[in-house]
């Protein structure tokens, strides 16, 4: 069975579905990230299986050794790494990437040039949102923000959901990393975002990467949607197509996990409001509540 080596250093993060572990050492005089990636078992879900869907467990380790995303415009990856296989799983070598504290413009504008990469591989991720909102329904939809002062609004977008991801799907679909927060897009080298954690990879609607990031950017998603602009191909989409893919996209997962944080404490003694300040909650409920101007939006679309 495979084990981690002695003195590698555990790093927190890494809880994809097939991923065991991420660690911290060094090769020769290089530091490097080693993720350790579990091949599927009898009774696992299908869904890490199914080439096309965000939870595919071998994309993180097959995008990075194919070159696929080497030279792509505005986010790429370090080309240096590596990949060993056996019967139970990867073990991924990358380099390490340093934190260049790149702002949220700057990755604004590289997300936008990323949409306009031409991706060609065989296990591309695709509906990504709608994946992440089937889940939610399989839960039995927004049960515990139906027990709080957001339970109108939730209720009437939950109620829209089918027709906000069609209107989502009919916007121009774009190269997406797929999972671009602040901790995935770390690094710079020139115009370029360095990136990690490529497991996502796909394509989804123009603008769907920018309103994932916005939920823990420092700027409003507003500011974000001009530099994203300023980045994106002339004629790939329009700033309102833009605008309304990012919108939909960050209103509808600021939703999706605010249930699922409070629906972690629910069970516990106490009223629920009393819980809104859980340290495993609040970061949640904020992220939402700076949504407010996109929800009435959506409410009035």
């Amino acid at each position: 069975m495979w084990q981690p080596e002695p003195g590698w250093l555990a790093m927190p993060g890494g809880s994809g579905p097939s991923t065991v572990g991420v660690w911290r050492t060094v090769l020769g005089d290089q530091p490097v990230v080693v993720k350790r990636l579990a091949r599927p078992a009898p009774g696992d879900p299908d869904e890490l299986s199914d080439p096309h869907h965000a939870a595919y467990w071998r994309r993180p380790a097959d995008v990075l050794t194919s070159g696929l995303v080497v030279a792509t415009p505005g986010l790429r990856a370090d080309p240096q790494a590596a990949a060993e296989e056996d019967a139970d799983g990867i073990t991924l070598t990358q380099v390490w990437v340093e934190d260049a504290a790149n702002s949220g413009l700057f990755v604004a504008r590289c997300l936008g040039r990323f949409a306009g990469a031409a991706l060609a591989g065989p296990a591309l991720a695709r509906d990504q949102l709608r994946g992440r909102v089937r889940r939610v329904e399989r839960g039995g939809g927004w049960r515990t923000l139906a027990r709080t002062t957001v339970a109108d609004v939730a209720d009437h977008l939950w109620g829209r959901r089918s027709a906000l991801l069609a209107e989502l799907d009919a916007l121009p679909q774009v190269a997406q990393h797929g999972d671009p927060t602040p901790a995935n897009l770390p690094g710079c080298d020139g115009d370029d975002v360095v990136a990690i954690d490529w497991g996502t990879l796909g394509h989804g609607p123009v603008g769907a990467d920018l309103g994932y990031y916005s939920l823990q950017a420092r700027e409003e998603l507003d500011p974000l949607v001009e530099a994203y602009l300023l980045g994106l191909p002339d004629g790939l989409a329009t700033p309102e197509q833009v605008l309304h893919g990012a919108r939909v996209t960050a209103v509808l997962t600021a939703l999706n996990r605010a249930e699922w944080a409070l629906a972690r404490v629910a069970g516990g003694e106490g009223a629920l409001a009393g819980k809104y300040r859980h340290p495993a909650v609040a970061p949640h409920l904020r992220a939402l509540q700076r949504q407010a101007a996109h929800v009435e939006a959506l409410l009035r679309g």
